[in-house]
C-alpha cells in the first residue's frame, strides 16, 4: 500500500492506513523530534500526537500532496512549539569564521574512526542542546533532512531571508559552542 492508498483508507476510517504510514515513517520522524528537543521520550511523544492529530483531521489533507514532509512539518512544528511552550530560549551571540561548522559536520560524515565519529557527535549533538529551539529546528531542516532553503522557508512559512538569517545565526552559535567546548577540553 502506498502513501495515498493508506491516506484513502484512513479517509474511510480504516486504521490500517495509519498503520501503513506509522510502520513508513515513525523512525524518521521521531528521530526528527529528538534531535530538536534533545529528549527521547518528548519526541515519541511528539510524535504520536502528530500521527493521531494528522488521522483525526485526515479529512482535510489533500492527497496530491506527497505526505513524508508534511508529517516531518508537523513533527518540526510540534516539537518546537513544545520547547517554545517550556520557555527554553538562549539568546543568538555573533562569532566568526562560518566554514568552521561545515568542515566539523563534513569530518562527523567522512570519517571512519568510530570512536572520533561518536566523540564529534556528541559534542554536535550536545552544542545542539544548547541553541534556542528555532536554531535547533533550522540546523536539523539543514543538516539532518537535508532540505533546501526554499523548502525550510514553505514548511515554516517564513521568506527565505529569515532562514537565512537563522541559519546563519544557528551555525555561529554552533560554532561558539563547538570552539569554546574544544578549547576547554
Amino acid at each position: 500500500m502506498d502513501d495515498q492508498q493508506a491516506i484513502r483508507s484512513m479517509k474511510k476510517g480504516d486504521l490500517s492506513g495509519l498503520e501503513v504510514l506509522v510502520v513508513r515513517y515513525q523512525n524518521k520522524a521521531i528521530y526528527t523530534a529528538f534531535l530538536i528537543t534533545r529528549n527521547e521520550q518528548l519526541a515519541e511523544d511528539i510524535v504520536q500526537e502528530t500521527f493521531l492529530k494528522i488521522y483525526r483531521f485526515i479529512q482535510h489533507f489533500d492527497e496530491k500532496r506527497p505526505f513524508e514532509p508534511y508529517l516531518l512539518r508537523s513533527v518540526m512544528n510540534a516539537a518546537l512549539n513544545s520547547l517554545e511552550r517550556e520557555a527554553h530560549k538562549q539568546s543568538f551571540e555573533d562569532v566568526q569564521n562560518l566554514p568552521y561548522l561545515e568542515r566539523l559536520m563534513t569530518q562527523v560524515s567522512q570519517t571512519e574512526d568510530e570512536v572520533v565519529y561518536k566523540q564529534l557527535k556528541n559534542e554536535i549533538y550536545q552544542a545542539l542542546e544548547k541553541l534556542s529551539p528555532r536554531q535547533r529546528l533550522v540546523v536539523v531542516q539543514r543538516y539532518y533532512l537535508e532540505m533546501s532553503e526554499k523548502e525550510m522557508s514553505e514548511s515554516l512559512s517564513v521568506s527565505p531571508g529569515t532562514i537565512k538569517w537563522l541559519l546563519n545565526n544557528a551555525r555561529q552559535r554552533l560554532q561558539h559552542l563547538l570552539v569554546s567546548d574544544r578549547r576547554a577540553q
